[in-house]
């Protein structure tokens, strides 16, 4: 099983290193631009670089808004665990309560009876 994964990801590899090549152009390009085509370019490029500054700002305020998430998930379970531990205290106090008004009345009892 392994050897299969291992050739299929080696030709994954292989295609993908064949696939990026690139043919050389038949036909060279003019070297000399105009400004409006540089101007163009320029746009393009800053308009790419604000696209992306605000995609980074958006992903940062989503991984800030995660982590509050996380942080408040983590409170919330302290708080829960905190709630838990004071109601098994009250529950073993008030056992141990209704244990000890038991006892009491069995020997009220025994005591009434050896009247």
């Amino acid at each position: 099983m392994s050897k299969i994964v291992a050739t299929l990801i080696a030709g994954l590899f292989a295609t993908s290193v064949y696939a990026q090549t690139t043919a050389t152009p038949a036909t060279t390009t003019t070297p000399a631009t105009t400004k409006a085509e540089v101007k163009a370019d320029k746009k393009a490029a800053k308009a790419e670089a604000k696209e992306e500054k605000a995609d980074v700002k958006a992903d940062a305020k989503l991984e800030k808004k995660a982590a509050e998430a996380n942080a408040d998930v983590a409170v919330a379970k302290a708080d829960a665990a905190k709630t838990k531990a004071k109601a098994h205290k009250k529950a073993a106090k008030a056992k141990a309560e209704a244990a000890a008004d038991k006892a009491e009345a069995h020997a009220d009892q025994k005591a009434a009876a050896a009247k």
